[in-house]
């Protein structure tokens, strides 16, 4: 039986695998569309296990708020293309994910994918399988964290897009400050809150590379303790979100911003898309071009 392109876009638009596979699939059971698609679901485990292992760089960055404000999760969920990222089923289950992580909170990723989503019997991971399926692409829950306001604080939550996402717990200040705050934190990619939350480690690492470079100049050692110390104290204010120049006003830092709306930075969570992630590089010509060989 001849296998139509109007049989494989049915055979698609029902199972969701793709184009190849379809053809492949109507080919071997002699055009049975139903025949097809059990073959297509028996082999969706195996399809899901072979992209395992190709690395998911891309996708988004969720933040959902509890009611109240009292707690905020931020969750990334990779895929491998950010064609993919923009998928609404892609889209969808990552949120479902988000809500999940807030309405159980788990300790762990491998915790939260035994739960079921919100409305469904079918588990995260489970989930996550199908959607594999469907759409052809590795897909992993990455990493999240919760939130949880202090007494008298609240959470604020912005995301850049899908790709940068921020929780910041405030206590006092206007209404709008934390989300003001969290554009901040979104833009500058501060690493801690304040100069006391710097490890000491982390400050003799960067003095020691300070006082190399200054030992370079030749100077005398006074002097070039001072330079030291006014390389530390910029490299702190750099790295810390108090020190940082506020970017609605960068004639201020964001500490005097804080200090004039009587309000205290308690908390602050920073995620990006594909972050210390190797990205894959595709050739999609030599893809398309082995696709048509194998035709």
């Amino acid at each position: 039986m001849a296998i139509t392109a109007g049989m494989v876009k049915q055979l698609r638009n029902r199972t969701g695998a793709g184009m190849m596979e379809c053809k492949k699939a109507l080919t071997e059971v002699d055009g049975d569309m139903d025949a097809a698609i059990t073959a297509l679901r028996e082999k969706g485990a195996a399809k899901a296990d072979n992209k395992a292992g190709r690395v998911a760089a891309e996708g988004m960055v969720v933040a959902v708020l509890g009611p109240g404000r009292t707690a905020g999760v931020l969750l990334e969920v990779n895929c491998e293309t950010d064609f993919v990222a923009k998928d609404a089923n892609f889209q969808a289950f990552a949120n479902g994910v988000a809500q999940t992580a807030l309405n159980r909170q788990p300790d762990h990723v491998e915790s939260l994918s035994g739960l079921s989503l919100p409305g469904a019997e079918q588990t995260i991971e489970a989930a996550r399988i199908d959607l594999i399926n469907r759409i052809g692409e590795n897909i992993t829950v990455r990493r999240f964290e919760i939130l949880h306001a202090a007494a008298g604080a609240r959470i604020s939550a912005y995301t850049h897009g899908i790709r940068i996402g921020v929780l910041v717990s405030l206590q006092g200040g206007r209404e709008d400050l934390g989300k003001d705050l969290a554009m901040h934190i979104a833009a500058s990619r501060p690493q801690y809150i304040d100069a006391e939350g710097v490890p000491d480690e982390t400050l003799n690492k960067e003095k020691g590379i300070f006082v190399a470079q200054a030992r370079e100049s030749g100077k005398p050692t006074d002097i070039i303790e001072k330079m030291v110390q006014g390389r530390l104290r910029k490299y702190v204010n750099e790295i810390t979100l108090l020190g940082q120049p506020f970017v609605k006003d960068p004639d201020r830092s964001v500490e005097k911003l804080l200090n004039s709306e009587q309000a205290r930075v308690l908390n602050f969570h920073r995620l990006e898309v594909g972050q210390g992630l190797e990205k894959r590089e595709d050739d999609f010509v030599a893809e398309v071009m082995a696709q048509a060989k194998g035709e």
